[in-house]
């Protein structure tokens, strides 16, 4: 254990530093200790890092993972930079000039609950320069297990605080989400949104779209392989599907619908799948909508028979062979798009009847009263409006009488 092995030993120093945390409630000064990189592994069990374990025993086909194994550091290592370059190389720089300024968080076994990109970049460093070999931070006196709903709060508290001004995948968030109050509720709603500090009204939506994210992966026979969601960059079009879900009428409509959409997310008809995805809420609302489910959940159906071929469900599958089928996604397309033709057709051809129905809403708004106390020249400016207003109802008369 590093506070006492590791101080005995000499491979944890402590220094004349101190980091506030809030665990439990309860906010204290933490003594932070220099550490020495070889004594600390990233920790398996943080939403985003597990998404990348999963990612790679799915495609090498790996079932274990031994986290006290030197290539387990090298791999989440080359994941983490590989997801930002730039970020990280900008942190690096900023380390070999000035050392590092943020203590990070480990727990005493050596596992990083804070500061994994920073750890990145020391790990980097020192294989240029052998004399950058410690990382700075708080050793909590925790286990893993034992304490998991405590250490997890303290993540998110820090993720969504400090980490927050950093860029984190939006669907790794819904992974975490999912994975602590839906799937295993070991921190409840309360617990989460006051940790996170966020309104009930927008955890409830991402509530629905991580849902939906375990929905979809399920449609596509690849169940809780979150990667995937994440690798299709899911997090745009998730955010639409809530909205457009709550205005169908009935559950058979509604699962129809979301067939229909994962089928489209699954296939990416066109290159902006979000801006896609809104195209379907117009024909949602018009009276196409029973002819477009039918004759999308035809493309639906191609596509489940397109997923049940592939010899095995990984991004890389469905990118080079599922999304190749070139004839099916443009169906799929010019699908939508008829559709959302003939509505805004149906839209243009009823306007002169909405904008009467407006016009009739507005003079019946009229307060009679306010009439009776207008001045004379206030009365005068009334009267030549309405006139104008009876003049331009009587062309439209005219009009409407000749067309017929």
């Amino acid at each position: 254990m590093l506070l006492t092995e590791g101080i005995k030993q000499g491979y944890v120093i402590p220094t004349e530093y101190t980091r506030k945390l809030t665990i439990d409630g309860h906010t204290e000064s933490y003594q932070v200790y220099k550490i020495r990189l070889d004594q600390l592994f990233y920790n398996d069990q943080n939403d985003r890092i597990a998404t990348w374990i999963s990612k790679y025993k799915a495609e090498n086909h790996v079932e274990d993972m031994d986290t006290a194994d030197k290539s387990y550091n090298d791999l989440i290592e080359n994941f983490i930079y590989e997801s930002n370059p730039k970020a990280i190389d900008k942190t690096k720089s900023n380390i070999e000039l000035v050392g590092q300024r943020e203590a990070g968080v480990v727990l005493n076994d050596g596992r990083i609950i804070d500061g994994n990109r920073r750890y990145t970049c020391l790990r980097q460093l020192h294989e240029k320069n052998s004399t950058i070999n410690h990382f700075e931070a708080v050793i909590l006196e925790r286990d893993i297990q034992e304490n998991k709903k405590e250490i997890k709060l303290l993540e998110l508290s820090i993720q969504h605080g400090e980490e927050g001004k950093v860029d984190y995948n939006p669907i790794d968030r819904l992974v975490g989400l999912y994975n602590d109050v839906i799937k295993n509720e070991f921190i409840t709603f309360d617990e989460y949104q006051k940790t996170v500090n966020e309104s009930a009204a927008s955890l409830n939506k991402k509530i629905e779209q991580a849902k939906l994210m375990v929905e979809f992966l399920e449609f596509i026979n690849a169940p809780e392989q979150f990667y995937i969601a994440r690798d299709l960059e899911l997090d745009g079009p998730l955010a639409e599907v809530p909205s457009l879900l709550k205005r169908v009428k009935t559950e058979d409509e509604k699962e129809n619908l979301k067939l229909i959409i994962f089928s489209n997310l699954a296939m990416k008809p066109q290159g902006d799948i979000t801006r896609f995805v809104r195209k379907i809420k117009n024909v949602v609302d018009s009276n196409h909508f029973e002819e477009f489910i039918e004759e999308q959940l035809e493309y639906a159906e191609s596509t489940l028979e397109k997923l049940e071929d592939l010899p095995e469900i990984t991004t890389k599958e469905i990118n080079t062979h599922l999304r190749s089928d070139e004839e099916l996604k443009n169906q799929m397309k010019a699908s939508v798009e008829k559709f959302e033709i003939k509505t805004k057709k149906d839209s243009t051809r009823t306007k002169p009847i909405q904008d009467l129905q407006r016009c009739q809403l507005l003079l019946s708004s009229i307060d009679y009263h306010t009439l009776s106390v207008l001045n004379d020249s206030e009365k005068e400016l009334f009267l030549d409006q309405l006139k104008k207003c009876e003049v331009e109802i009587q062309k439209v008369k005219n009009n409407f009488e000749m067309g017929e």
